[in-house]
């Protein structure tokens, strides 16, 4: 089977504040000498099931990253493209190069670097199985529907899933789901978002982890360097 593994990491991240970050790019963020992109690179290689790793970025950063991936070493392809001005271009970009004997396609958010491959390996064979599996979890919060700033529902959260990534389809399925959604004019928040649109199959759910963090503001990294270091000394052990 081959899987393609699309990183869209062509966004600007500006919720990270410059004079925080250093950088408005949080892929491009060091993280214990490394960009957070490479993080989520080197998660993806040790996945045997992952065939190809394609990674969207802006135009000004693709020689760069190339560089970077060279130094990898990677023992599977890793592919730049460039991407678009939004996420959902960006992986509409990557989709479009997808070699046509792909089987299936995973999205994951190039700043989440803890993904596990175990995790990653579940949620392709659910895809493989059913036709699309996304990895979600049930939130521990209390979850309010409100308008105006006034609550006008609780949610039970036994019917909720927070979705993180990543979010695998059959490659046909994606294809179709972003075509009508170009059709349409429709944005989605997710990929699943716009495969939920055909009604054409059921996405099923993974169990995640809080693990599997999206690092989107300055203090997400004091977390990224504690899960790091407990991830390099469970490997030194």
């Amino acid at each position: 089977m081959n899987v393609s593994v699309i990183l869209p990491a062509a966004g600007l991240g500006t919720r990270m504040g410059r004079e925080k970050a250093g950088t408005s790019r949080k892929q491009f963020m060091l993280l214990e000498g490394a960009p957070i992109l490479i993080h989520t690179i080197r998660k993806f290689l040790r996945c045997p099931s992952v065939t190809e790793i394609v990674v969207a970025l802006r135009s000004e950063d693709m020689d760069w990253a190339r560089g970077l991936i060279h130094q990898e070493h990677p023992a599977k392809p890793v592919r730049v493209v460039e991407g678009g001005e939004s996420r959902q271009q960006s992986v509409e970009n990557a989709l479009a190069t997808l070699a046509p004997d792909t089987d299936l396609v995973a999205v994951h958010d190039a700043v989440r670097p803890f993904i596990d491959s175990e995790l990653v390996e579940r949620v392709i064979a659910e895809a493989g199985k059913n036709g699309a599996a996304i990895v979600g979890i049930v939130p521990v919060d209390t979850v309010k529907q409100v308008h105006k700033n006034k609550i006008r529902a609780t949610l039970s959260r036994e019917h909720l899933v927070m979705a993180q990534t990543p979010q695998v389809f059959r490659f046909e399925l994606i294809k179709r789901a972003f075509a009508k959604a170009d059709k349409d004019g429709f944005t989605g928040t997710d990929e699943a978002s716009l495969v939920e649109r055909l009604e054409e199959i059921d996405v099923h759910v993974v169990q995640g982890s809080d693990r599997n963090i999206k690092i989107t503001k300055p203090t997400d990294m004091e977390l990224a360097r504690l899960f790091l270091s407990e991830e390099v000394g469970e490997t030194a052990s």
